[in-house]
């Protein structure tokens, strides 16, 4: 037993930076499953305003603006959500940039990844 006053200490040091990892990787999945719920609940408000009131792109954007609306509310940034009008179907698509809060703390998240959802609905006449 005479050797052993640091062991203790040794291991803690081993082990923590192990355990910080695993509790960063996790949060930062929460952060991105949030992330990717809020785009997909943009793309189907999108989708079911242009489904209801028959919606086109060169018609009316309240679609667009209801999707870049809740992207705003939950400080999430992307390009221009997508319509594609065919025929009796319509579709959304939104895109975001996510951007981990350690990039680069973390191997593999070193910039922003694009997470995309596409909703299709049936239009009402």
């Amino acid at each position: 037993m005479r050797g052993t006053k640091g062991q203790s200490l040794v291991e803690f040091a081993l082990v923590v930076p192990i355990l910080l990892l695993l509790l960063i990787g996790v949060a930062e999945l929460g952060r991105a499953w949030m992330a990717q719920n809020v785009v997909t609940g943009a793309a189907r408000e999108a989708v079911r305003i242009a489904a209801v009131n028959s919606l086109s792109t060169t018609t009316d954007n309240t679609w667009a603006g209801r999707a870049q609306a809740i992207m705003t509310s939950a400080n999430l940034t992307g390009p221009a959500p997508q319509l594609v009008d065919g025929g009796q179907w319509v579709s959304v698509t939104v895109t975001c940039d996510f951007t981990p809060a350690v990039a680069g703390f973390i191997p593999g998240l070193d910039g922003p990844i694009a997470l995309t959802s596409t909703t299709t609905m049936r239009k009402e006449y």
